[in-house]
Formats: C-alpha cells, sequence, structure tokens
C-alpha cells in the first residue's frame, strides 16, 4: 500500500482546520518516507497517531507535505528494497520503527532518520549517544530490553509457582536478541529455567510451540515487527498450549495475550511527529537528544486469564492501566 493510504483522514480533518493555521503552512512540499514494518492494518493506530500529530504541527498531506508509504509485512528481508527506493527519491526524512532502523542506517548517512520505536539504540549502536546522537538517526527508545525484571515479577505476581519459562525471539532482530539475552540472565537470577524460542520467519512459529510442550509454565514474548504481524497466531498457540503470556506491546493483549507491560506505542508514534516537524524545519538529527520513556502501562486480559484457569490478584487489577475483559 503506498502514500494515499491516509488521504481520507487527512482531508476531513483537515477540512475544519482554523485558517490561521493553514496561513502558516511551509511553501514547499517536503517527502516524508515512512516504511512501517507491519502491515497497514497492523499498526493502523500507531501510523493514525503520527499522521495526526503532523496535522497539529500543520503538515497537511497534499498540500505541505508528502508521505511515500512502504510496508515491510514482518520480512526484514523487504527493508532494503524500501529504502532504496527512498534514497533515490530523495525524501526529506524517513519514519521507522524496530529491526527496519539498523536497515535505513545502513542504507544513507545522509537523509535524516526518525524511530519511532527502538530497543535499547545506545547498546545496538544506533546513536552515539542519548543526548547528543550524533550521525543522521535519532528517535524514541521503549527501553524494552531494560524492562524484564520487572514483567518476570508481573508473572510470578500471577504464576506463583513459575519455574520454568519460554521466552520467544526474533533472532534476526539485533534488538530482539539483545532482549531475549538479558532476560534468559534475569531469569537466572529469579532461579528459573528459560527454553530460548528463537524464530526468524513466520514459519518458524508453530514448531516452536511443539519444542516447547512441556517445558515451560509460561511464554515471554519479545516485541518486534515478525512477532506483530503474527501475534495473533501466537496468542492462539500460547492458549492452546496453557501458556500465560507476557508481552511489552499492549496489542498483544488485545489479541488474546494475558498481560502486558510497557510504553504505549500509539504516543511513541505519536512523538515522532514532533521529531519529523523540526527535521523538516532544520533541526539536525544529531543534535535532537533520543526521548526514554517516563510511563509505563500495565493491561490485563481477564478474559485470558479466565481461559488459563488463572485469578489475577485484586491489587495487580488496582495497578492496571486497562482490563481487558
Amino acid at each position: 500500500m503506498q502514500r494515499r493510504e491516509f488521504i481520507t483522514l487527512l482531508g476531513s480533518a483537515a477540512a475544519a482546520w482554523p485558517f490561521a493555521v493553514w496561513a502558516q503552512q511551509p511553501t514547499k512540499v517536503r517527502t516524508i518516507g515512512f516504511l512501517g514494518a507491519n502491515t497497514p492494518a497492523t499498526q493502523r493506530q500507531w501510523t493514525a497517531a503520527f499522521v495526526h500529530r503532523l496535522l497539529e504541527l500543520g503538515w497537511i498531506e497534499g498540500r505541505t507535505v508528502a508521505i511515500e508509504y512502504r510496508w515491510g509485512e514482518g520480512r526484514a528481508e523487504r527493508f532494503a528494497e524500501f529504502l532504496a527506493e527512498f534514497v533515490r527519491l530523495k525524501v526529506d526524512v524517513i519514519v521507522t520503527a524496530g529491526a527496519a532502523v539498523r536497515a535505513a542506517k545502513q542504507a544513507t548517512s545522509i537523509i535524516p532518520i526518525v524511530f519511532a520505536v527502538a530497543n535499547d539504540p545506545l547498546g545496538t549502536g544506533l546513536v552515539a549517544s542519548l543526548s547528543r546522537p550524533g550521525g543522521n538517526v535519532t528517535g524514541l527508545s521503549n527501553q524494552a530490553s531494560d524492562l524484564g525484571t520487572k514483567r518476570l515479577e508481573l508473572l510470578r505476581e500471577i504464576i506463583p509457582d513459575l519455574r520454568r519459562l519460554g521466552i520467544m525471539a526474533n533472532v534476526g532482530n539485533t534488538q530482539t536478541a539483545l532482549e531475549m539475552d538479558k532476560v534468559q540472565t534475569t531469569a537466572r537470577t529469579f532461579g528459573l529455567e528459560s527454553v530460548p524460542l528463537k524464530i526468524r520467519r513466520a514459519e518458524d512459529i508453530a514448531p516452536s510451540f511443539e519444542m516447547l510442550k512441556g517445558r515451560a509454565d509460561a511464554l515471554y514474548v519479545c516485541p518486534d515487527p515478525l512477532v506483530t504481524t503474527n501475534r495473533i497466531q501466537i496468542n492462539a498457540l500460547a492458549l492452546s498450549a496453557r501458556l500465560p503470556t507476557i508481552h511489552g506491546i499492549r496489542e498483544y493483549v488485545k489479541a488474546g495475550g494475558l498481560i502486558s507491560y510497557g510504553t504505549n506505542y500509539a504516543d511513541l508514534w505519536r512523538r515522532a511527529g514532533d521529531y519529523v516537524d523540526k527535521i523538516l524545519r532544520g533541526a539536525k538529527p544529531a543534535d535532537l537528544p533520543v526521548e526514554q520513556p517516563t510511563k509505563f502501562e500495565l493491561v490485563i486480559n481477564l478474559t485470558t486469564a479466565k481461559t488459563l484457569g488463572l485469578t489475577v490478584p485484586p491489587p495487580m487489577l488496582a495497578r492496571a492501566d486497562e482490563v481487558i475483559e
């Protein structure tokens, strides 16, 4: 799907936009290369949050900005082709997330790159420092790999006799491979036996669950585009195997997972709009500090808990930011 997907959304909102804002619009049409690592439907809310923030900042598609949409559909091998196309098009800025960020950095050292979501951008070498990124890359960190301890604490709260933990990650993604390693280390400190499920493509998911049979009491799922695109299948297989799941994204719990604890991705994508606005108005990515989240959300799916025969402790329910029933 290409850049016109959200014209209807923008057109209806723009019709009511104050005249004073229109009068302040830049005259040159700028171009954004938007590489969604998932499918359009999978990240519809995240993309809409980004586009709406641009609208609030005065960037109107078809008038002051053109957005070239490309969709990786959870397949990392597609990223290089789309990014090469952005370079040929000489877009003014590239916006992407997750595993696609490294591919973008490899594709160009000149075009500014904004990542809406990245796990440990410093540890994975995306930026030189959080306060002064250097180079052409900046954006927002979700600190996913730093939250493993809290997620395991939540799992143990709902499953006090937890002993064995499955950990699923797309090891073809440097960021999630790093998260898997950190979670395994954390699991050992809790006295848990960990069973890594290393996947690289959608076809690896079902066989991984077959391998996990009888070897785990719960499943820790490291979020990335491949997993996001296949989250419904993953949760269905987990339910079938009677495995409680812990996630880093609320949308995974909306799709049948048990618990998520992490940042709000729609908010991260919205804030990415601020980075793009600053860059289109002349700021350099090297000078824009990487933002780190200050709020983390706990989401619980009570329907899934009941299906698994689990009782969520009242104190945990009281702390939840959202309870799905």
